[in-house]
C-alpha cells in the first residue's frame, strides 16, 4: 500500500517453538509484488549491492529513481528478493547460463576450476535480541501508551559469527563464473557442487582441476559427491601461509635465514615437487634444538603430509593449470562486502538472501533473473 505518498509493505508474521518467527512475504514476494514494480525491485536490489546500509540505499532509490521508500520497506524488499532468488536456484528455474563446453583455453582443451571455502559472517545472537526486546520494552513503559503487541521474534544466533559455504566454477580467464552459496554445512555445500556440476555439464570438460584451500570438508565433498575431477590442488597460498607460520616460530619475524630458508622450500616444492620439499623439511627438522621449535616443525611436517597427493605443481604449471585459488578467495570477500560494514549483525536467512544477490550478479545471472520474473506465470 502506499501512504502519503511513501510505499509501505504489510508484513505478516507465525511463530513456533521449534522454528522461531517466519514472515511469508520474505520468501513468496506476494505482497511485495503487488505493491512495489518489478523496476523498482531491482533497482532496490542493485543499490543496495554498494550501500553501507539500507537507509543509504532507500536514499539513493529516492535520488535516481524518485521513488520514495522507507529503508525498513527498501530492507524487505532486498531480503524478500534474495530469498526468491535463491528458491529459484534450487528449482532450476534459474541455471547457469553457460556450460563446460564453453570454456575453452588458448591451448585448445576445454577447462574448468572448481573452488570452494567457508567465509565467517556476523550474526545476531539471542543474547543479543534479548537484550534488544528488553530495550523495547522498557521504552514502551516510559512512554505509557498503550501500543500494539510485539511481533514474536526470530531466535537467535548461538555465536557472533557462523561460516556460510561458497561454491564457484569457474573458466581459465573467469569470463564464465558461477557462484553459489549456503549457510547450511558442509553436506550443504557438497551438494550444491554436484548440483552445479551437473548444470554446467563438468563431465564433458577436457580439464577438471579443483584448487582450494587445505580444509579436510572440502575435499571430503569433493570424494564424496563423486565428482570427476582430473586433480584436487592445494592452493600455493595457504601451503606458503603455513611454511611461513612455521619460520616465524623457529626464526622469529624477521630473521633474514628464516625468510631464506622459506623461499628456497616453497621454490622446491614449486618447481621439483613433493619428495624433495618433504626431504627439506625433514632434513631441516632434525636440525632443530628446542621443544617450541620442533613442536612448530612437527606441526608443518603434519599438515604437508596429509596433502602430499595435493602438491604436484609442476605438473600442473607443466598443463597450464592455475596453482592459486584467488578466483574463489575474491569471490568470500565479494558475497560478504555488503554484510560486513561497521556495527551490522544479521539473522541467517537474511544474510544468505543478501549474499544470494551478490552470488547472482558475480555469476553474471542478473539479467535472466529479472527476464524470468517478467514472464507471466499460470
Amino acid at each position: 500500500m502506499t501512504i502519503n505518498g511513501r510505499v509501505t509493505l504489510r508484513r505478516i508474521r507465525w511463530y513456533s517453538f521449534e522454528e522461531g518467527s517466519t514472515t511469508p512475504l520474505d520468501a513468496a514476494l506476494d505482497a511485495a509484488e503487488a505493491t512495489v514494480s518489478l523496476g523498482v525491485r531491482e533497482l532496490a536490489c542493485r543499490l543496495n549491492q554498494s550501500a553501507s546500509s539500507f537507509d543509504k540505499a532507500a536514499e539513493n532509490l529516492g535520488r535516481a529513481a524518485q521513488v520514495r521508500i522507507s529503508g525498513e520497506s527498501l530492507r524487505q524488499v532486498v531480503e524478500a528478493e534474495g530469498q526468491a532468488i535463491l528458491k529459484a536456484e534450487r528449482t532450476g528455474a534459474l541455471a547457469p547460463g553457460w556450460t563446460a563446453a564453453d570454456c575453452t583455453t588458448e591451448a585448445g582443451p576445454t577447462r574448468v576450476y572448481l573452488g570452494s571455502d567457508g567465509v565467517k559472517v556476523p550474526m545476531v545472537t539471542d543474547a543479543e535480541k534479548q537484550a534488544r526486546r528488553h530495550k523495547v520494552r522498557q521504552k514502551r513503559r516510559r512512554r505509557g501508551k498503550k501500543a500494539r503487541p510485539l511481533a514474536p521474534r526470530r531466535r537467535g544466533a548461538d555465536q557472533a559469527y557462523k561460516e556460510f559455504k561458497l561454491v564457484v566454477y569457474y573458466d581459465e580467464p573467469e569470463e564464465h563464473r558461477h557462484v553459489s552459496i549456503t549457510r547450511g554445512d558442509h553436506q550443504v555445500a557438497g551438494r550444491l557442487m554436484r548440483r552445479d556440476a551437473g548444470r554446467i555439464a563438468l563431465d564433458r570438460a577436457d580439464e577438471k582441476v579443483a584448487v582450494v584451500d587445505g580444509a579436510d570438508w572440502i575435499r571430503n565433498q569433493i570424494r564424496g559427491q563423486s565428482l570427476p575431477m582430473d586433480a584436487v590442488g592445494l592452493d600455493f597460498y595457504h601451503l606458503a601461509e603455513n611454511v611461513h607460520k612455521a619460520r616465524r616460530a623457529v626464526y622469529g619475524e624477521d630473521d633474514e635465514a628464516g625468510k631464506a630458508w622459506a623461499g628456497e622450500v616453497l621454490h622446491t616444492v614449486k618447481h621439483d615437487g613433493y619428495a624433495p620439499f618433504w626431504e627439506a623439511l625433514v632434513s631441516w627438522r632434525s636440525k632443530l634444538r628446542g621443544a617450541r621449535k620442533r613442536k612448530a616443525a612437527d606441526q608443518l611436517l603434519e599438515y604437508v603430509a596429509a596433502r602430499s597427493a595435493m602438491m604436484d605443481y609442476p605438473a600442473s604449471l607443466e598443463k597450464g593449470w592455475q596453482i592459486g585459488s584467488g578466483p574463489t578467495e575474491a569471490m568470500c570477500k565479494t558475497t560478504t562486502k555488503r554484510l560486513k560494514g561497521s556495527g551490522m549483525r544479521w539473522d541467517g536467512p537474511n544474510a544468505e538472501a543478501v549474499m544470494g544477490l551478490a552470488a547472482l550478479d558475480q555469476s553474471d545471472q542478473w539479467k535472466g533473473y529479472w527476464q524470468i520474473c517478467l514472464r507471466p506465470t499460470g
